[in-house]
């Protein structure tokens, strides 16, 4: 275990960092609300400015993520925007979209480094120095209040570039963003495959930190539960009464991802997000899918290899809230989850055999601070590939 996984183990604060939360009717109150200006720099995607904030006619500087590339930042796309956008044409920064603009907006906050790579690889330290304020579009990130950026990055073993890519995490606490805004109904336009997988990301952030074996605390917890009780709930609708469903029930998922968040920032996120990361980064696989893709199995596997720990208290969790058998509680929830949204096996997303090997390596070398967290410990290179392989 790395120096950085073995302090977040040993810090057991139930104080919660995080951002000041508001809720706004729409975009327009928020705009009165927080005085936007001239100053004030609004980094988004056009398809959620045309709908809600063009007609406002408001006069901050509106810029499209885009512009810089399309997918998941990457150290290109995140050099990109710092050209776009010079330091000093901003005082504010405004991110209101899904994870991607937060992650970026969140970087759009720190003092501009040197190096992207060396700040990813944390070798150049994250400098909080501007305001954000964050209004997710997506329920299922939970970025708005998290101390995490995440971006597609060169790959590295012994500090030697690969000549691949992986994802990885920045985390720092000035990471967090100053103030959140949810404004639930700027999900109505969002289509439902993104919104399918973005609140299974949800879930899995909230399950991943009730399953936390070392980080865990009482108040992570409380809102991991209230998370998974809102999500579950939402998904019983939608599997009984089809997608649109889902639009009675808007408020209920965007409050749920800020709690996931907010219980994963202190709890933190393990094995899906971990095993996940190389999925995502090599194949581009938007984020919550490559999650979704691993989950079930995972989850499986946890309930095979330690059924009477933590897990069955999950399992009773989910046979409360749906109603079926604790002990049928993890293959009913893959049902469910694949009345919301199918679930594709790894080949569909242009993953080959042997990734089954490859993957584990890169995620030995680069999640640590995920893989400490796994349910199951040791969480080994031979759990890894057999993910991957009945995954495939």
């Amino acid at each position: 275990m790395d120096a950085f996984s073995k302090a977040l183990q040993a810090d057991k604060r139930e104080i919660i960092i995080a951002p000041t939360i508001y809720k706004c009717a729409n975009f327009a109150e928020f705009a009165e609300e927080f005085k936007l200006n001239e100053r004030d720099c609004v980094l988004t995607n056009e398809f959620i400015y045309k709908p809600f904030m063009e007609e406002l006619n408001l006069p901050c500087n509106f810029v499209f993520q885009e512009k810089f590339g399309v997918g998941e930042p990457s150290e290109a796309m995140i050099q990109t925007m710092y050209d776009a956008i010079p330091y000093d044409s901003y005082d504010r920064v405004i991110a209101v979209g899904g994870g991607a603009i937060m992650d970026l907006c969140k970087l759009l906050g720190c003092k501009r480094p040197a190096s992207i790579h060396e700040m990813y690889f944390k070798r150049e330290p994250f400098i909080h120095e501007k305001e954000v304020i964050a209004i997710p579009t997506t329920c299922g990130t939970g970025s708005e209040v998290t101390n995490i950026s995440v971006a597609i990055v060169k790959d590295e073993k012994d500090g030697v570039l690969t000549g691949g890519e992986t994802k990885l995490g920045l985390v720092s606490d000035d990471m967090i963003p100053n103030k959140v805004c949810l404004v639930p109904d700027m999900l109505k336009t969002l289509p439902y495959k993104p919104f399918a997988s973005s609140a299974i990301d949800a879930l899995i952030h909230a399950t991943e930190s009730f399953l936390s074996p070392h980080r865990k605390t009482m108040t992570s917890e409380m809102f991991s539960i209230k998370a998974m009780e809102l999500i579950l709930e939402g998904f019983r609708r939608i599997g009984e009464d089809g997608p649109d469903a889902r639009f009675g029930y808007l408020e209920e998922f965007s409050i749920a991802s800020t709690y996931a968040g907010i219980a994963f920032l202190k709890a933190g996120c393990a094995t899906v997000h971990g095993m996940s990361f190389p999925l995502g980064g090599t194949y581009h696989v938007p984020h919550g899918e490559s999650n979704y893709a691993l989950f079930g199995k995972i989850m499986e596997i946890y309930d095979e290899m330690d059924p009477n720990g933590e897990i069955l208290e999950f399992k009773k969790l989910v046979a409360r809230i749906t109603g079926c058998k604790v002990d049928n509680a993890i293959a009913y929830l893959n049902e469910l989850l694949e009345k919301v949204l199918h679930l594709k096996p790894l080949r569909e997303y242009g993953f080959k055999e042997s990734d089954i090997k490859d993957f584990p390596v890169s995620v030995e070398a680069n999640q640590q601070r995920l893989i400490t967290n796994s349910y199951i410990q040791p969480w080994t290179r031979e759990l890894m590939e057999r993910v991957y392989r009945e995954c495939y």
